[in-house]
């Protein structure tokens, strides 16, 4: 039970017992009625759980957050990209900032000047996220009552369209990564386009679950434990777990996809199905800056290319790829709600109509590039 005494002439405080036996003490009331009505507020809120001990929420930022980060059980990249966050972004900001400290007007307003300094909106987003993250988990620590950083309401905004690309436009673009890069660039593109996986689902697939039969049907499967190829921070590339346990699946090929598969596993013996031209694993911006770019967006920027490219489909990314496959499906007429919760089931060599009749009138023109 808190109670108050006098700390000198003119000024009260309020002592109270802490669950380890020790005494702490509040100063710098100037009457006992003040420190007495500070005891009724402590009471409610120890009473609700609200209450927290001043010493602790003296407890800095970077004193908390090695603790914090040792207590994650999260996939390593996600881990790095925290550790990434906090040394560059969140300690030299606020590393020195008591928990008591913390307002939501002072971190938005330092959020407002991550965004004005050019830094991408996902990048910014996520650092956000991961500092929000690290508050949320110091309420139950009792470092503070709530977490400060509160959703802000606006007005309804626009989502940006996410970019996705035909048929014919991903063979376009495969077309040209074919010339740029090599015909390795091209199959693993044609691949996202019609089957909707990720990128490290695809470099980490591993030839033994690459099943294709005589009769030119076939399918990849995604092993839940070492089917995605992860990029951390800085390392080496390793295989590890897919993004969710939702990921493991079963994809059925469309037949000319089979055979242009078959093609390409003949043309390496290594263990994974897509790698670069040297036989190495692929990193994702180098993939990027080397082939998918200058084959969606072009480069008409630049003087004398090797080869010059068309814009393909500008603003395309691999993951677009991932887009364009749900959309292909949705347009044939499955539902959007079907296609999110029955994904292995929704696959190219089962729809019907134009864009079976696509694959057979476009596939022949791929080879071209892929054989050049």
């Amino acid at each position: 039970m808190p109670w108050t005494e006098p700390a000198g002439d003119d000024t009260w405080r309020v002592r109270y017992r802490r669950t380890d036996g020790t005494k702490g003490a509040i100063s710098g009331f100037p009457t006992a009625t003040a420190a007495d009505d500070h005891i009724s507020t402590m009471l409610h809120e120890q009473r609700t759980g609200t209450w927290i001990d001043p010493e602790d929420g003296r407890t800095t930022i970077a004193q908390f957050a090695p603790a914090w980060l040792d207590s994650l059980d999260i996939d390593q990249r996600t881990e790095e990209n925290y550790r990434s966050f906090l040394k560059i972004h969140i300690l030299p900001r606020w590393g020195t900032t008591t928990f008591s400290e913390l307002t939501n007007l002072g971190i938005r307003t330092w959020e407002k000047k991550l965004r004005a300094s050019g830094l991408a909106k996902t990048t910014v987003d996520s650092i956000i996220k991961c500092f929000s993250l690290l508050l949320s988990d110091a309420v139950p620590e009792k470092l503070i009552a709530a977490n400060p950083l509160v959703a802000r309401r606006r007005r309804a905004q626009r989502t940006p369209c996410k970019i996705w690309g035909e048929p014919a436009e991903v063979l376009h673009v495969a077309d040209q990564v074919a010339l740029k890069y090599g015909p390795c660039g091209a199959v693993l593109i044609v691949t996202g386009g019609w089957t909707g996986a990720r990128w490290g689902e695809l470099t980490g697939l591993d030839r033994d679950n690459v099943h294709l039969y005589d009769d030119d049907t076939g399918s990849i499967y995604l092993d839940p434990d070492i089917g995605a190829l992860h990029e951390p921070c800085s390392g080496p590339l390793y295989l590890s777990h897919l993004k969710t346990d939702e990921s493991e699946r079963t994809i059925s090929l469309p037949p000319f996809l089979v055979r242009l598969l078959r093609w390409h596993m003949t043309t390496h013996n290594h263990r994974q199905v897509f790698v670069t031209p040297n036989l190495e694993w692929h990193r994702r911006s180098n993939f990027s800056r080397r082939a998918f770019r200058p084959a969606a967006d072009g480069n008409h920027h630049i003087p004398n290319p090797a080869i010059r490219l068309q814009p393909a489909k500008p603003g395309l990314t691999f993951h677009g790829l991932r887009h364009s496959h749900k959309t292909w499906m949705i347009d044939d007429g499955w539902s959007a709600a079907a296609v999110s919760t029955c994904r292995d089931k929704l696959l190219p060599a089962e729809l019907p109509g134009l864009l079976q009749a696509l694959f057979e009138d476009r596939f022949p023109l791929a080879p071209l590039a892929l054989a050049a």
